[in-house]
């Protein structure tokens, strides 16, 4: 998201009436409509070229689909009962199934946002877009959005300041401020450094909490705010301060970035951004496993199907609107 709002800025699409909007997708995984999405996935399997998936024929995914979706049972009041609408919570396939009916939901709605060339992205059911178009239009939008579908409904949030997942997005005349945003909710824990974890553990909470810092901060002092909030989470989970500030030098040093004598903080904007430009540039560890994983995924179509797999009609829109994908979205460290 960051990289793309970069983008958005650079190519001069920001302006100072630019609003940002996040919709919330309102219980999601319990009002999926267990056949609907069934069709839905095999729809999606097929538009992208899958005939079978790993030696298992779509027949047959739909079959065991159906059985993992409509067998859920549950005890209440000595009643059982079973579940008709929605999949089970926290289950790997409730998830995945959800994924691909919001795919199928957000070609229809992304469809409206090509021509104003904006930026649209989503993260399961939370959805972040920009646009430069009235508060009033977009809100017709969003109330037309909520009819597409009679299990999806929207909660919106519309405005030149929002929180998106864990980056707060700030548009102040034009100039584009991002930071580190933490929920009300967020409580100041890390693995405590008492904890029987390998000793590597401890350096990789503190590298991943200021990579992040650096990647959303937009200024020196949002990321010095970032940084003395690090510390202190750190030292509340009883992190020794040598141990921190060992961490934070050689953090800083893996970018030739020269710090305060006293203490391990960056003293110089110019190296700040500097050190930002790089980071930007490096895939997060979560991205380069997503691209492995997309990478080892091959339809595995039987050759006498002659299946020629053309550029669809949703890779044209991803194309056309240049859509991108938050499963992919930093990992949160630390509050979150």
């Amino acid at each position: 998201l960051i990289r793309q709002l970069h983008q958005y800025v650079a190519s001069d699409r920001l302006q100072p009436s630019t609003l940002f909007c996040t919709l919330d997708i309102v219980d999601l995984y319990t009002m999926l409509p267990q056949e609907e999405s069934i069709d839905v996935l095999c729809e999606f399997l097929i538009e992208h070229g899958y005939r079978k998936i790993d030696g298992i024929p779509l027949d047959a995914i739909r079959k065991l689909a159906c059985r993992v979706l409509t067998e859920n049972v549950f005890v209440y009041g000595e009643k059982i009962y079973r579940q008709t609408l929605g999949g089970a919570m926290g289950s790997p396939f409730t998830l995945t199934l959800a994924n691909i009916f919001m795919w199928k939901w957000q070609k229809e709605f992304s469809s409206r946002l090509i021509n104003n060339n904006e930026i649209y992205g989503r993260y399961i059911d939370d959805v972040f877009f920009t646009a430069n178009q009235s508060k009033e239009t977009i809100e017709k939008l969003l109330i037309e959005a909520n009819n597409f579908h009679s299990n999806i409904k929207l909660t919106a949030t519309i405005g030149k300041s929002i929180n998106f997942l864990d980056v707060h997005i700030e548009n102040n005349d034009g100039v584009l401020s991002t930071s580190v945003h933490y929920k009300e909710s967020a409580e100041p824990y890390v693995v405590p450094f008492k904890s029987d974890h390998p000793r590597h553990t401890f350096g990789n909470i503190i590298r991943g909490g200021l990579t992040r810092a650096v990647r959303y901060s937009s200024s020196i002092k949002a990321f010095d705010d970032e940084r003395r909030n690090i510390r202190l989470t750190l030292l509340y989970n009883r992190y020794p301060s040598k141990f921190i500030d060992a961490h934070f030098r050689k953090f800083f040093s893996n970018y030739h970035v020269i710090t305060s004598d006293v203490l391990p903080l960056i003293t110089s904007e110019q190296e700040f951004f500097r050190m930002r430009v790089k980071i930007l540039d490096i895939p997060t560890a979560k991205q380069s496993q997503t691209s492995q994983q997309i990478a080892r995924v091959i339809p595995d179509n039987d050759d006498n199907e002659n299946i020629i797999i053309q550029p669809t009609e949703e890779q044209s829109l991803v194309e056309k609107a240049k859509l991108f994908d938050f499963r992919n979205h930093t990992e949160l460290t630390f509050g979150d």
